[in-house]
C-alpha cells in the first residue's frame, strides 16, 4: 500500500515543522507553494501556524485559494492549526486592538460564501446576531465556526497544558471530554497543547464536533472532514492529531 501523499502549505508559517512530523509517519509530502502543486493528487492538507493575513494574501495572489477550497469542499481530509484554523473559519472576529480592521463576517457573506444548509443559516444568524462590518481577510470559510484572532494573548501570553483528546468511537457513542465517567474519559489520550498567539474558538455551529477542551472551552474541533486546532501539534512529540488526520 502505497504511503499517504499529505499536502502542506507552504507560503509561509511552520509548514517545515508539519512536513518533517509528517515524514516520519510514513508520509509523501508535497510543498504547496504554486498553485501547479495543487493540481497533484493529494490524500491530505494540511494549513500550518502563521500570519493568517499574510497567508491569505499569498493564496489570492498565487491563485490557490479557490482550488484549495474546492477540494476541501468536496472531502479532503485536511487539518488547520493556529492560522489555519483562521483559514478555516467561516467567522473571524478581529483583536479589536486596530491591527485587524473591521469585525466579524457578515451573516448574509457567511452563507453566501460557505455550504448554505440549515445549520450553517442558523449559525450564522446566531453567532453574529447585529451584522458587524466585516473582515477585509477572509480564508475558506469551510468550518462552521467563529474564532477570534489573538483570543490567548499575544507572543508573552504563551503557555502549554494538557488535555483529552476527545473522539467519537466506531459505535457512533460520544465518550470523554463531555462524559463525567472516570471509566469512559480514561479511554481517550491525554495530549500536549501549545499555544503561541493563539485563536479563540467563540462558536461553533451544532454538527461541530470538539475534541479538545481546556477550561471549559473548545481548542480542538472537527467538521466532516476538516480538524481544526487553536494550538500547535506539530511543536510536541504526540502524534494523536496527526494519526486523527490520517485515519480520515
Amino acid at each position: 500500500m502505497s504511503s499517504p501523499r499529505i499536502g502542506v502549505l507552504a507560503v509561509q508559517g511552520a509548514f517545515a515543522e508539519h512536513a518533517a512530523r509528517l515524514r516520519n509517519l510514513g508520509c509523501s509530502v508535497v510543498e504547496l507553494r504554486q498553485q501547479d502543486d495543487v493540481r497533484q493528487h493529494l490524500d491530505g492538507l494540511v494549513l500550518p501556524g502563521g500570519e493568517s493575513t499574510a497567508q491569505t494574501k499569498l493564496l489570492r495572489d498565487l491563485g490557490m485559494m479557490e482550488p484549495l477550497r474546492q477540494l476541501i469542499q468536496e472531502g479532503l481530509p485536511t487539518l488547520g492549526t493556529c492560522a489555519g484554523l483562521i483559514l478555516l473559519a467561516e467567522n473571524v472576529e478581529s483583536t479589536g486592538d486596530g491591527r485587524v480592521p473591521g469585525g466579524t463576517v457578515a451573516a448574509a457573506d457567511l452563507v453566501d460564501a460557505g455550504e448554505p444548509d440549515g445549520d450553517t443559516i442558523g449559525f450564522a444568524c446566531s453567532a453574529l446576531g447585529d451584522q458587524r462590518r466585516p473582515d477585509p481577510v477572509v480564508g475558506f470559510r469551510t468550518l462552521p465556526v467563529t474564532v477570534r484572532r489573538n483570543g490567548y494573548g499575544r507572543q508573552l501570553g504563551s503557555f502549554t497544558a494538557t488535555a483529552p483528546l476527545h473522539v467519537k468511537h466506531a459505535d457512533g457513542v460520544s465518550r470523554g471530554a463531555n462524559n463525567t465517567s472516570e471509566e469512559t474519559a480514561a479511554e481517550d489520550p491525554i495530549i500536549p497543547l501549545t499555544f503561541i498567539r493563539a485563536p479563540r474558538i467563540i462558536a461553533t455551529a451544532p454538527k461541530v464536533e470538539t475534541l479538545v477542551q481546556l477550561n471549559g472551552e473548545p481548542v480542538a474541533v472537527r467538521y466532516r472532514n476538516q480538524i481544526a486546532c487553536c494550538f500547535h501539534p506539530e511543536l510536541d512529540a504526540d502524534n494523536a492529531i496527526y494519526q486523527l488526520l490520517l485515519s480520515l
